[in-house]
């Protein structure tokens, strides 16, 4: 399980719930299991499957995740996935909904792999009888460990945005966690409403200028690249050219402020982790 799904399984198990988490991975049946909780070991992608594992839920956490040995659409993928859901959704009566999305759905199309978050969100609010929450995080804290071997390498930060004056929003899994739990809690949601998350604002220069300075490179500069250099760097480092390229559109996104303007209008309380508290777990991944 995930940085999010694990805390949010906890939680509800503690409350006194009972759960069923699903896995593709075999292995990962007895660690599941070990929470006290049910694993069901199969494909998002098979519907037969998920129409069984969601038989008796009252409520259900759902997230698209990631295939990074794709060779189609990104997007066909996703809503693939969604419709499987949906059909689950509608086999066993679930009423209560929660859909991890993203910053940037707003915009349905030009948002690279959040394009396919926004036709699911689209497919979800056909539901007329299910009361859907969805929740929209902004860029991911985790997501800057990936600076890391640039920092090493090449003695800078950066991607194909940052050079605007607008923050870069950012959001710890923690604290996503923290609002999905408490949402499948309460279930109080009704019809369909969308809920941001966010953790911090920071300017890309100050996030690079925070911690290289943790790392004991201090002064390592953001830099923007071009979207062909940005494609480029991310093929080289062995990701798929349909994967590169929706990441280097998001980048795009980020970088014409239209992937965060939606956030912006619909701001929401900042979480409990700042930066400055993801410094220390920054550090200790570059030093490992």
């Amino acid at each position: 399980m995930g940085h999010i799904s694990k805390p949010v399984v906890q939680k509800l198990k503690s409350s006194g719930h009972s759960v069923t988490v699903i896995t593709s991975n075999s292995s990962k049946g007895k660690e599941i299991e070990a929470l006290g909780v049910a694993a069901a070991v199969g494909s998002v992608e098979d519907r037969a499957f998920l129409k069984r594992a969601f038989a008796g839920a009252q409520a259900a956490y759902l997230m698209i995740p990631p295939n990074w040995a794709l060779s189609g659409s990104w997007i066909d993928y996703q809503k693939g996935i969604i419709i499987n859901y949906i059909e689950a959704l509608r086999a066993n009566g679930i009423k209560h909904v929660v859909f991890l999305s993203s910053i940037g759905a707003h915009m349905g199309k030009g948002a690279g792999p959040v394009d396919g978050l926004s036709v699911a969100e689209w497919h979800l609010n056909q539901l007329k009888d299910v009361n859907v929450k969805i929740v929209r995080p902004s860029y991911f804290f985790n997501n800057l460990m990936g600076m890391i071997p640039m920092i090493k390498n090449m003695n800078i930060m950066g991607s194909n945005f940052g050079s605007s004056k607008e923050k870069l929003v950012l959001t710890a899994t923690s604290d996503i966690a923290d609002v999905v739990g408490n949402e499948l809690l309460n279930l109080k949601f009704k019809g369909h409403s969308i809920r941001y998350i966010a953790s911090d604002e920071r300017h890309p220069k100050e996030i690079a200028e925070i911690l290289s300075k943790a790392v004991g490179k201090p002064g390592t500069p953001w830099v923007e690249f071009k979207d062909e250099d940005a494609l480029n760097g991310m093929i080289q480092n062995g990701l798929s050219k349909e994967i590169a390229s929706n990441y280097a559109t998001m980048g795009a996104a980020l970088r014409t402020g239209k992937m965060q303007a939606d956030y912006w209008k619909n701001k929401p309380a900042l979480g409990k982790v700042k930066l400055e508290n993801f410094v220390k777990e920054f550090a200790a991944a570059y030093n490992s």
